[in-house]
């Protein structure tokens, strides 16, 4: 399991729009596997589990360890998780277990798995939410020395763009 990978899929997961299946299918648009069995309710599922992971992502952000393990325990407690060890790509890594399971189940469970290894791994710090207003989007936090304050670089030039016009502003009224 490349744990960054599924921890970063757990932010566009709860970035994700998901009104309906066709927001679901678009979503997995790399994962064909998965979009013929996406329904209705896998969307009701996720929607509910966006608003049960934003918590995690607001606590990382505001720099509470104790708040982003609580959650996500409670959250792993209130949807388990079943590893397997996959070969399938000749290198040994984990899975979340699929027998059986629905494409929400699934998700949810790579979400929290992916997320429980980076914070045990890197750290809660790694989790934030985007601090250019209006945005409201979370991001998994890579950079080498734990910077990253924005969801996109789009964000980030808008933000700075704004605070160098409010700069300005100051200036030309002083």
């Amino acid at each position: 399991m490349d744990f960054l990978r599924y921890a970063e899929a757990a932010a566009a997961l709860l970035n994700a729009d998901l009104a309906d299946v066709g927001d679901l299918v678009a979503y997995l648009e790399d994962r064909e596997h998965l979009r013929d069995r996406a329904t209705d309710r896998d969307c009701m599922l996720l929607r509910k589990f966006q608003r049960e992971l934003r918590p995690v992502f607001e606590a990382g952000a505001a720099e509470e360890t104790a708040g982003v393990v609580e959650r996500l325990n409670d959250l792993m407690g209130r949807h388990p998780i079943t590893p397997r060890i996959s070969g399938h790509d000749g290198d040994l890594h984990l899975h979340v277990a699929t027998d059986n399971a629905s494409v929400a189940e699934l998700l949810v469970g790579e979400s929290l798995l992916g997320l429980a290894t980076l914070v045990c791994d890197l750290g809660p710090n790694r989790l934030g939410v985007c601090a250019a207003p209006p945005c409201t989007d979370v991001f998994v936090d890579t950079s080498p020395n734990q910077s990253r304050r924005y969801c996109t670089e789009r964000c980030s030039s808008r933000a700075n763009v704004a605070a160098f016009r409010a700069r300005q502003k100051a200036v030309a009224s002083a």
